[in-house]
């Protein structure tokens, strides 16, 4: 048994499951104490580091694609201090925490345990029924169905549109940005024969912010609604990575050669090369 507890949070681990609470400070994120306590199966990790500061550092968690609604939801936006992956550790513990990891990675050595994406969820998501509010709207999910109603901060088209409400099986995904810049931050629930999107303040099939930085505890109705919709393979695959945009591209210009000196024909190239544009989107 692994342990380390610091005003953070405590992380628990066995050898097969690791808890996760955090903290009840007031430094400690409304997300990750909304969110409550968490108990990750061995399966659903991909690794473990502690990342190393000026005062101290991070002990992270990475899960694996597919094995966690609430990492699938955010898509890697969920930064310190809401991540509930993520330790702050003080200075003084850092030993702690670099044992903590090295105990991890060393059980998924032992078990063998796989890092490529999961078919089904490991973990369940947040329980229902459950609600937040940001910026220009409210949301709630009682399992079945999502409900927005706007707020004095909505846009005239969003006013115009009304109080909004999809059924579950109307859902094909959910997407879930911060506010970042001048960009706003929103939740966007994507439902079946849509037209293209449009901004946020203007969506409403979406709430949006422009103050809170992570749009209160919108996150976790983001990811209660992911773990219930049933057709998963719909939902959009993860951004490409700088290594696999690096490999793209090369490709695309291998191809180009072999275009250029005849070994392709014109319908030969077309092809490959959406095939290979298709994992850059």
């Amino acid at each position: 048994m692994a342990e380390i507890a610091v005003p953070d949070g405590v992380w628990t681990f066995n050898g097969e499951t690791l808890r996760v609470v955090p903290g009840s400070g007031r430094e400690v994120h409304e997300l990750r104490k909304s969110l409550g306590e968490l108990v990750v199966p061995l399966e659903a990790i991909a690794g473990a580091t502690f990342e190393p500061a000026r005062k101290g550092g991070h002990l992270r968690l990475r899960l694996r694609r597919g094995a966690d609604p609430l990492t699938d939801a955010v898509a890697g936006s969920l930064t310190a201090p809401a991540d509930p992956y993520r330790l702050a550790v003080p200075k003084g513990r850092t030993g702690a925490a670099e044992y903590f990891a090295d105990e991890i990675r060393d059980a998924l050595t032992v078990w063998q345990t796989p890092a490529g994406p999961c078919e089904e969820f490991l973990l369940p998501g947040p329980p229902v029924p459950i609600s937040a509010g940001a910026g220009d709207g409210d949301v709630s999910f009682d399992g079945e169905r999502v409900r927005i109603t706007w707020t004095g901060f909505a846009t005239s088209v969003k006013e115009q549109a009304g109080p909004q409400e999809f059924a579950l099986t109307d859902l094909v995904g959910v997407e879930w940005k911060p506010q970042s810049g001048v960009s706003y931050g929103c939740l966007r629930f994507r439902v079946k024969d849509e037209g293209p999107a449009k901004q946020p303040q203007k969506d409403p099939h979406c709430v949006s912010w422009g103050m809170q930085r992570f749009g209160g505890t919108t996150a976790l109705v983001a990811a209660a609604v992911l773990a219930r919709i049933p057709r998963r393979a719909e939902l959009p695959p993860p951004p490409s990575t700088p290594g696999e945009v690096e490999v793209v591209l090369r490709h695309l210009a291998e191809l180009g050669e072999l275009h250029r000196a005849g070994v392709l024909t014109d319908e030969e190239f077309s092809t490959a090369k959406q095939a290979l544009l298709r994992r850059m989107e």
